[in-house]
């Protein structure tokens, strides 16, 4: 039933299969044995750096299974591209059409790939940034050949109605994990808040009445915010300083300052401060509490917009007919009917 020819090709009840010969069939059996040779290697691999480095930070092991893993499948493209196209003439041919084939039903696939090179740099971002790409907010925890893995924050309310919407009203996690295809950085802009300077500026808007004593209820805000951001500054000064050494930017103010706006309604005083990109909602719900409590012992109000109504135009109500005295007694009722004979 089964036979090899003198040509080489195999025979099943004198039928002649088309490329299969015993010279393929070594060469995938030798493919297969590669193949778990290759994993054998990688994940011993894995298991050697996971023991060297125990004590490194998680960037450093994030990015040495990146190279193990990058590693290893060149090798294995590389071996398997060895045992099957031996002759070059044939290597050559075979390489022309695929990659022709290839370059026009994976493009996407192919452009997302591209993107990964890209981002080894880690010019982009790397592993445990805080990022904006594709329109997800959230925290890098893996990066692959063609997608990146992000843990979905949340936003803050001015840009509540946004795109994914999402229900945590601040930058905190919201529990779910998304993955983005890597080309998008090539398609929309990339917001890295970590990566050269892991801070950012924030503001808070308190409104107060005219007649309230604006100054001191400007010193006040302004002794919270030192209050709480002083560390944050002396780390952000050294931040800025390498900064400005590696881009070209210029010198900005790290410490508080309040801005005052006039409205219709209210004086707007806004405070300026230098947050961490992470615990920016702590920080805010520290320095909320350090101001009410202070403008209230200062009986320094804030601001609402609510009404009052002061007066009201007088009302008089015209009836028809006049109405029956509370004395009256209502008229008895008459008998329409005739009395029964």
């Amino acid at each position: 039933m089964f036979q090899l020819a003198k040509s080489g090709a195999v025979q099943i009840l004198g039928i002649k299969l088309v490329g299969v010969t015993a010279e393929n069939g070594r060469k995938l059996l030798f493919t297969l044995a590669f193949i778990v040779l290759m994993l054998l290697v990688g994940a011993l691999l894995r298991a050697v750096a996971k023991l060297i480095l125990l004590k490194g930070s998680e960037r450093t092991r994030f990015w040495t299974r990146q190279g193990i893993h990058l590693f290893t499948s060149v090798l294995l493209v590389i071996g398997l591209f060895s045992i099957w196209f031996d002759d070059p003439t044939r290597l050559t041919t075979a390489l022309g059409l695929f990659s022709a084939g290839l370059a026009f039903a994976l493009q996407r696939v192919i452009t997302a790939f591209a993107a990964y090179f890209v981002l080894l740099r880690g010019k982009t971002f790397n592993v445990g940034d805080r990022i904006v790409m594709g329109g997800v907010r959230g925290d890098v925890i893996e990066l692959d050949f063609i997608q990146t893995t992000i843990l979905e924050m949340g936003q803050p309310a001015a840009v509540q109605s946004a795109e994914p919407a999402v229900w945590v009203q601040a930058r905190q996690y919201t529990g779910r994990i998304v993955t983005v295809t890597n080309d998008k950085i090539f398609d929309t802009p990339v917001y890295n808040y970590t990566r050269d300077f892991p801070f950012l500026w924030e503001e808070m808007q308190i409104p107060i009445s005219y007649d309230s004593g604006f100054e001191k209820a400007e010193q006040i805000i302004l002794e919270a915010a030192r209050k709480y951001t002083v560390p944050i500054n002396e780390v952000g000064e050294e931040a800025l300083a390498e900064l400005e050494r590696r881009y070209f930017v210029k010198r900005a103010e790290l410490g508080p300052k309040v801005f005052l706006r006039l409205t219709d309604n209210w004086l707007e005083l806004s405070v300026r401060f230098l947050a961490r990109e992470r615990g920016v909602r702590d920080l805010k719900d520290a320095l909320s509490r350090e101001i009410i409590g202070q403008l209230k012992r200062n009986q320094i109000g804030i601001a609402s917009g609510t009404y009052e109504i002061v007066g009201m135009p007088p009302i008089s109500v015209k009836l028809d007919s006049p109405l029956p005295s509370p004395d009256s007694k209502p008229a008895p009722a008459q008998d329409t009917h005739s009395p029964v004979r």
